[in-house]
């Protein structure tokens, strides 16, 4: 039938990898820990192959390191490349601000405006994970109304090295202040949207100061 679409499947060298690296990530496998292959096929029920694969990528992204004859382990968190990601991570927000503004409405606004009230209650709460999770939805409202996949594509090989940053240094993070520069992106798209690719540039450049600080503890 024509209609009809093949389903992808996703191999199983994707979703192992796909599962070491939301642990890497999410700090489920801390900085510095050891991973072995052999004991992470067992967990995941597959032989060894996938697995060596994974780590492959993962090493390529800088999130593992491993050289032969010793052991494999997650790369420690590196305050300069983050802050290096936080440069081009800003500017490719930016780029996409000015890309979603023809397209950006009232709609668009009520429902960041929604993910920006259960943004500042996580903060408040403390429920770090959470706020990280909808500061992303926030984002992504934008990031797709740009029209351009590009950016997410690049954006998704540059988060890891601000995400890890972010959850290690959740404490030393102005919460509340990114929810007031949410508000103001928001009041932006509900007016002319003329200041809105510099206030998300602002917002993620603001984000890097607090985090990559030498007094950020």
């Amino acid at each position: 039938m024509k209609s009809i679409n093949q389903i992808p499947r996703i191999s199983l060298r994707d979703q192992v990898y796909q599962q070491l690296r939301n642990a890497i990530i999410n700090l489920e496998l801390e900085p510095g820990e050891r991973v072995n292959d052999k004991l992470l096929a067992e967990e995941f029920g597959v032989s060894r192959t996938p697995v060596r694969e994974a780590f492959k990528r993962l090493e390529d992204e800088g999130l593992i390191i491993s050289s032969p004859g010793s052991e494999t382990k997650v790369s420690l968190v590196d305050k300069r490349q983050a802050k290096d990601a936080f440069t081009v991570v800003a500017s490719l927000h930016e780029l996409a601000a000015r890309l979603a503004v023809p397209h950006l409405t009232e709609e668009h606004a009520v429902h960041m405006r929604k993910i920006n009230a259960d943004f500042e209650s996580a903060i408040k709460e403390e429920k770090r994970l959470e706020a990280i999770q909808l500061d992303d939805r926030f984002h992504e409202v934008i990031l797709r109304a740009s029209r351009n996949p590009e950016i997410m594509v690049a954006l998704e090989r540059l988060m890891p090295k601000i995400r890890r940053l972010e959850l290690l240094k959740f404490n030393a993070f102005d919460g509340m202040n990114s929810v007031k520069q949410h508000h103001a992106i928001i009041q932006s798209i509900e007016k002319d949207k003329s200041d809105l690719p510099g206030l998300l540039k602002q917002n993620w450049l603001s984000l890097s100061s607090q985090l990559t600080s030498d007094t950020s503890s």
